[in-house]
């Protein structure tokens, strides 16, 4: 609980510094409204759900559970809006919950394409569903009930020696499809990372850095920002965040 309380302190703090030091007095009013919006709806429509403007998350890669490595993640008030608490190591499977515990997002290690790091994401939690088709002898039945994945994200490798490349990863709708839709660019060692439109290259998503000192403690890389714009999913967002941690930690 009082990591949870020092947490909701630095957003605040964070937040409020943030606006400061890039000269946004003028639109602070209107991200308040945008921000006070999104925290005072019902947390099912909160998780989700696309954002209708610019939404400031706090990622700590803490997990409240005190016996288990993971990811907290809070807004501007200081409100938990998602949760990872499975993550120990290089896991199989991560599990994205919102505030309530409630499964967002399943990302799974996709095994058949060799030496690329490649992950599948899937609506809610896809553990029983699976279960269930193992058990199910009938293969029309397993087919017609199996969970598909909405995206399908790969590593990029640099064959070349001395090969100069920002881009971290590739974002597709399907194993299959052989255009992405978004496109990772950046250090996520630095936490600096643009999440990309493939076709438009306009920044759907960021992570940056804050070199903040409170009460006389640097954060680091532990707690980072993820700003993610008008038209995209503060979810999914978070799920590449915990994508790039595995591929590039």
């Amino acid at each position: 609980m009082k990591r949870f309380l020092s947490l909701k302190s630095l957003s605040r703090t964070v937040h409020i510094n943030d606006h400061e030091e890039h000269g946004q007095d003028q639109d602070d009013d209107h991200d308040h409204q945008c921000q006070r919006k999104y925290d005072d709806d019902d947390q099912k429509d909160v998780v989700g759900r696309v954002a209708n403007c610019t939404t400031s998350l706090t990622v700590w890669r803490k997990s409240l559970v005190m016996s288990c490595n993971g990811f907290t993640v809070i807004d501007s008030h200081g409100n938990l809006i998602y949760r990872v608490d499975n993550y120990i190591g290089r896991p199989e499977e991560i599990i994205l919950m919102d505030g309530s515990g409630s499964s967002v997002l399943t990302m799974r290690r996709h095994k058949k394409l060799g030496l690329v790091d490649s992950w599948l994401v899937y609506e809610g939690e896809i553990g029983d569903h699976l279960q269930y088709c193992k058990l199910n002898t009938s293969g029309s039945s397993r087919s017609s009930r199996s969970k598909r994945p909405i995206f399908c994200i790969r590593k990029n490798i640099n064959l070349l020696i001395n090969a100069k490349s920002n881009v971290l990863a590739y974002v597709y709708r399907d194993t299959s499809d052989k255009s992405c839709a978004y496109v990772i660019e950046g250090s996520y060692t630095h936490r600096s990372c643009k999440v990309l439109d493939g076709c438009t290259k306009k920044v759907l998503a960021e992570t940056r850095r804050k070199e903040e000192i409170v009460g006389g403690v640097s954060y680091g890389v532990e707690v980072f920002h993820l700003i993610v714009h008008p038209g995209f999913d503060p979810g999914f967002a978070m799920a590449l965040v915990l994508l790039l941690d595995q591929m590039f930690s």
